[in-house]
Parts: C-alpha cells; sequence; structure tokens
C-alpha cells in the first residue's frame, strides 16, 4: 500500500491520501496485535473472531463481484459447501493434511466455477441471480445423495484427522485462527492490489459503463468471468475453513443462503458495496447487531431488515459510502488523484 506517486511540472498524481498514510501503520499494529490473539484471548472470543474474519473474506468476494463485476448472486453458498465438502473428501478419503485440503478445497471450487459460470454467464440480472441460487440448490441435493459423506445427516470430521491439525486443542484452535486471520488480511490485500492494477482498471470501466469499456478494447466478458473464478476459489476455501472449525457438515448447512449470502449481502450493503472498506465496516455492524440482538429471536431478523431499510434510504451507498462522499476519506485508496495545488499556488507542496 505504498504511495505511486507520479510527479508532474505543475501537478502530482497519486493514489495515496493523507488518511491512508495515517491509517497504514494503526492497520499493520491491529494485525500484529490480533495474531498474537491466541496469548490473551479467551477460547470463545477466538471462535467469534474466527467467524468476523471468514465473513470479512466472504463479503469481500460477494463485493467484487456485485459492487465491481455487476454480478449479483444470491448462489454463493454454491461454493461455500463445496469447499466444505471438499475439505472432508481430501481429508477422509484422500488422506491430505486439513491445511493442505483448504487450498485443494478452493481448486475444487474454481474448477466446479468453470462450467458452472460458462452456464450463468447465458443469463442476464435477475436470472443470473436466481441461476446462481437455482445452481446451490442442485448441489445441495447431489451432495445429500452421497451416502459416502452422511447424505442429508451429514457427517463429522474423525478424530484421527482433527488431531492432525496441532497438538493438544488449543494449539488447534490457535492455528485454525490463524489461518483464518491470514485468509481474511490477504483478501483484503488481494483486493486492494487487484483493484489497483491494470486488471482492476478494466473492472472499474466496466462497472461505470460497460458498453463504453467495450470501445476501449475491454473485454468484459472474460473480466467478470474471472472475477468470478477469484471469488469462487477464495470462497471455497473459506467454505472450508469455515467447516474446519465447526468440525462438520450437511448439506443443508453448508449451502445454507441466509448463512451464506443473505447475511453477507445484508453486511456489503450496509457497510457499502463498491468499497473495499464498506464490507469491513458492514460486517463490523452486523455482529454488533447480532451480539446485541441475537436472543430476541424472530425480532432480530425483523432489526437486521429495518436496519437495512433505513440505511438504503437514508445512505444508499452504505455507511462507509456515506462517511466518504461526506467527508472525503478514503483509507484503502484504488484511484489515482491528480493533486492541482501546486498550480494554483506553486508556493504548495502536494499533499500527497
Amino acid at each position: 500500500m505504498t504511495d505511486m506517486s507520479v510527479e508532474k511540472p505543475g501537478a502530482s498524481v497519486s493514489r495515496a491520501t493523507r488518511e491512508s498514510k495515517i491509517a497504514l501503520p494503526i492497520l499493520i499494529v491491529l494485525v500484529v496485535f490480533l495474531a498474537a490473539a491466541p496469548w490473551w484471548a479467551g477460547r470463545a472470543d477466538m471462535r467469534l473472531m474466527v467467524e468476523i474474519f471468514y465473513y470479512l473474506v466472504l463479503a469481500q468476494m460477494w463485493n467484487l463481484l456485485a459492487g465491481y463485476a455487476g454480478l449479483v448472486s444470491i448462489g454463493q453458498q454454491a461454493y461455500v459447501g463445496i469447499g466444505g465438502y471438499m475439505l472432508f473428501i481430501g481429508t477422509v478419503f484422500l488422506g491430505v493434511h486439513p491445511l493442505a485440503a483448504v487450498i485443494v478445497a478452493g481448486v475444487a471450487a474454481a474448477i466446479l466455477a468453470l462450467p458452472s459460470g460458462a452456464l450463468l454467464f447465458r443469463l442476464r440480472g435477475p436470472y443470473f441471480a436466481i441461476g446462481a441460487w437455482v445452481l446451490a440448490e442442485t448441489f445441495r441435493l447431489i451432495f445429500a445423495q452421497v451416502s459416502a459423506l452422511g447424505g442429508g445427516s451429514g457427517m463429522s470430521l474423525p478424530t484421527d484427522i482433527v488431531r492432525s491439525i496441532a497438538d493438544g486443542r488449543s494449539a488447534r484452535e490457535a492455528v485454525v485462527y490463524w489461518t483464518a486471520l491470514g485468509l481474511a488480511v490477504g483478501s483484503v490485500v488481494a483486493v486492494y492490489y487487484l483493484l489497483r492494477s491494470r486488471f482492476g482498471l478494466a473492472l472499474t470501466a466496466i462497472r461505470d459503463n460497460e458498453e463504453a469499456s467495450g470501445s476501449l478494447g475491454v473485454n468484459a466478458w472474460m473480466t467478470k468471468f474471472s472475477i468470478y473464478i477469484i471469488a469462487a476459489f477464495v470462497t471455497g476455501m473459506t467454505g472450508a475453513l469455515i467447516f474446519l472449525q465447526k468440525l462438520r457438515i450437511s448439506p443443508d448447512a453448508a449451502f445454507s443462503v441466509n448463512d451464506w449470502t443473505a447475511f453477507v449481502i445484508f453486511m456489503v450493503v450496509i457497510g457499502g458495496i463498491g468499497t473495499i472498506e464498506g464490507p469491513i465496516i458492514g460486517v463490523i455492524v452486523f455482529f454488533v447487531l447480532r451480539e446485541f440482538a441475537a436472543d430476541w429471536g424472530s425480532w432480530y431478523l425483523i432489526l437486521l431488515g429495518t436496519v437495512a431499510i433505513v440505511v438504503m434510504l437514508k445512505a444508499p451507498k452504505g455507511v462507509w459510502g456515506y462517511v466518504a462522499e461526506r467527508w472525503g476519506l478514503s483509507i484503502l485508496p484504488v484511484a489515482r488523484r491528480l493533486d492541482l495545488n501546486s498550480v494554483l499556488d506553486p508556493s504548495r507542496k502536494s499533499r500527497h
């Protein structure tokens, strides 16, 4: 996240902002602090943070799909479920180490996304969203029929495989925690640098105006399809991690549209779609509301719906979109900015 500035006579082009320069060391300290959690956090706190981390990954991937590629999917639970089941297949039947199986699960999800995506990309708009949900339900029904994987009731991860992660329960929980933290940080950093690349520039052009981007030589179909495969890969790894923590899987849990898509959409929309910071804010808001009102039963879901409606009416760009627009903040900037201060007043130096 370095300052990629280009000095021009009388002007300067930069990506970094004053806020990003201040935030960078703070974020590094925060990551180091979180990495040390096994030495200062309780077991329940670590499990909660693991859950926060994998929801952050799912939110970043859905935001990449919908916020930048314009692919509004309500079927990403398909790749969560595939990733989870590939973890069990890899560890139980193929003898793969659980941590290596997380990566294998991501690769398997990406491979299955190739034909699935090619089929879904024949659909547009709401038909794409519905088609993605139908695809996820199809995978759920298929896995429910496989008796070797426990059928509809699912299966648990054998004890010897669980013990192969690390010696001792505390050590195993620490390994899962660090894996989740690494995946969360890695997803944010990967999205950040992806959007700063030439590929990200093409993606932004497609988001702003797909027809105009095509006239500039951008292959919109291939760019979107690539994002779909990337999202499937990371979502598959996240699904494997989710069920590595839970140690049990079933078709209904693995392909739950509420847990792995509806809540994720809520986080992204509330936080701010089309921004990197938005999903982070959305995850925080969601977990604060859950910790506050999870015991309210159906009223909890009513509260989530009410919050979503209020935010969409009062701040259509989400909480972070509202903050960024009102105060001009950008902690993780990806766009280049032209500073004309030195042109308007040669005595002033660029703040960027």
